[in-house]
């Protein structure tokens, strides 16, 4: 079973009716689901992610009235609900923050520093994609008056178009710089340590660009490569895939760089085809300035190209 089946279903059978009978007056006003942190929220938890944080349990998301007004004694009926569910126990739970009782706004905070949709590009420059991945993953299981959803929403819509200006431009600079430049230099110089860090930060940038080409987050860099698999039916993105499964499971070795070159020319015509560069060559570094000269904030205009929080 699914976590995010197990919590549905738990919130539905136990939670649901206890909210609405015993708090009538929170009925139209709360958001329940599913959201965060974890394998689960993403739908990759297997037998293995069985071991620890799965359980029956689910988020109640609150507006900071109802949550001055009825938090505590709604945590209390939370943690009065049933122990055991389908099988499963809620003492395997050991990370309890991440569910129950919580204002929307603490929840919104706690990953993006923004208690709503941030209000500036710069707001949205600091999300880390790992962070905006854990506010629009999960599962929203009821939200009759919409407070949730709305500001969930607005982080589904992704970047601002300069942010992801500046976030393609760092990822074109690590990719050129850790690729293309220092992982042959580091093979020459017989440091397999090196080439082995350049690869994985080669590795990383890569799969960040496949993502933000698409308006899509990176999940947290476990489940990034798999979280790739929701590109199927893009032919250069399984391509890009491939190549990097062959550079990562046979590691650094002079092969690696023909892979490199290769991942490079795709990610090339990707950025041509997005409407992002005009051709210039084959060196990623070369296409930074011209997503750079694109930016209109000043502030980001103006930062270092490479800035930027994975």
């Amino acid at each position: 079973m699914k976590h995010l089946e197990l919590s549905e279903g738990y919130f539905r059978e136990y939670g649901q009716p206890m909210i609405e009978k015993g708090f009538p007056q929170l009925a139209e006003n709360y958001a329940a689901g599913m959201a965060g942190e974890g394998s689960g929220c993403l739908g990759f938890d297997d037998q293995y992610s069985e071991d620890h944080d799965f359980g029956p349990g689910f988020c109640i998301w609150l507006s900071d009235e109802d949550y001055e007004k009825y938090g505590k004694e709604l945590q209390s009926a939370y943690e009065a609900l049933p122990y055991e569910y389908m099988g499963y126990s809620r003492s395997n739970i050991i990370d309890e923050s991440r569910l129950g009782v919580m204002r929307t706004s603490d929840f919104f905070s706690s990953f993006t520093g923004c208690p709503d949709i941030p209000g500036s590009n710069m707001d949205w420059f600091l999300i880390s994609e790992t962070n905006l991945c854990a506010v629009t993953g999960g599962r929203v299981f009821q939200d009759k008056k919409g407070d949730f959803t709305r500001i969930r929403n607005g982080y589904i819509k992704f970047y601002p178009h300069d942010v992801l200006l500046k976030k393609l431009a760092a990822r074109c600079a690590v990719i050129a710089q850790s690729g293309q430049y220092n992982f042959g230099r580091c093979l020459k110089r017989g440091d397999k340590v090196a080439a082995s860090l350049a690869m994985t930060r080669f590795a990383e940038a890569v799969m960040s660009m496949l993502y933000l080409l698409n308006s899509k987050p990176m999940p947290f860099y476990k489940w990034a490569f798999r979280g790739l698999e929701s590109f199927s039916h893009d032919e250069d993105i399984l391509t890009i895939k491939e190549q990097l499964s062959a550079l990562l499971s046979k590691g650094p070795n002079p092969e690696g760089i023909l892979r490199i070159e290769g991942i490079c020319g795709n990610l090339i015509n990707m950025l041509i085809s997005h409407g992002y560069a005009e051709p210039a060559g084959y060196f990623m570094q070369d296409y930074v300035p011209q997503l750079m000269a694109k930016i209109q904030d000043p502030q980001l205009a103006s930062m270092h190209p490479m800035a930027d929080c994975l």
